[in-house]
């Protein structure tokens, strides 16, 4: 089986202690750090930006698994990818140009990713499978920490194991919402590669083993 990758989302952070939060993430077998970008039109919370990327690229070498839930992605990609993103996320939702955008973050060398809504199926994703990196499956409603993991979400993990394995294609399955104690081994069953925890991981209820 192959490693899993326990992404621990900022979002859930204490703020003014950024720097003791990566560094949790990197003593607790964090491999990356998921960035929530917040526009306050996508979703109704507004986050942080390029500037608080910049600021903490220094503090550690762990890609940054960068979220944008923002309206039109394609106008934020090139400035986050100077900010410090190694993998950048968007939502179909938000955008009109998933294919262009894929294709705008892979001319940077960076992995694309994108996301859908937990009301969104899988099927939309169809045209581009084959081409991005990773697939995020939001298994709450985005803008909010702290929700209960919607089930049926996780029963598109297990779809879009079964279309990944069926065609052949590379891209890997990422979770984000509602992960804790209760809920991990059913994302990990389903086939989910790359788990996104908030609340649950800086509460210290998730405890994570590499060997998951």
């Amino acid at each position: 089986m192959k490693t899993k990758i326990l992404a621990p989302s900022l979002l859930s952070a204490d703020f003014a202690n950024l720097q003791g939060a990566i560094e949790k993430i990197k003593n607790n077998h964090g491999s990356a750090v998921h960035i929530d970008v917040m526009d306050g039109q996508f979703v109704p919370e507004i986050t942080y930006g390029q500037p608080v990327i910049r600021s903490i690229r220094k503090l550690t070498d762990l890609p940054f698994d960068v979220h944008l839930m923002v309206e039109k992605p394609e106008n934020q990609i090139d400035s986050f990818i100077k900010a410090g993103a190694d993998w950048i996320t968007f939502h179909y939702e938000a955008t009109a140009h998933s294919h262009r955008i894929i294709q705008q973050i892979h001319e940077n060398g960076k992995k694309a990713g994108i996301s859908i809504c937990p009301g969104t199926p899988i099927s939309v994703l169809n045209e581009l499978l084959e081409i991005a990196d990773i697939i995020l499956i939001m298994t709450v409603n985005p803008g909010w920490g702290g929700q209960k993991l919607i089930p049926s979400c996780v029963d598109k993990v297990s779809e879009l194991k079964r279309i990944r394995d069926e065609k052949g294609y590379n891209f890997l399955i990422s979770v984000d919402g509602g992960v804790n104690a209760a809920t991990l081994q059913s994302v990990l069953d389903a086939g989910t590669d790359i788990v996104v925890s908030g609340s649950s991981f800086f509460n210290d209820d998730l405890k994570w083993n590499l060997e998951k």
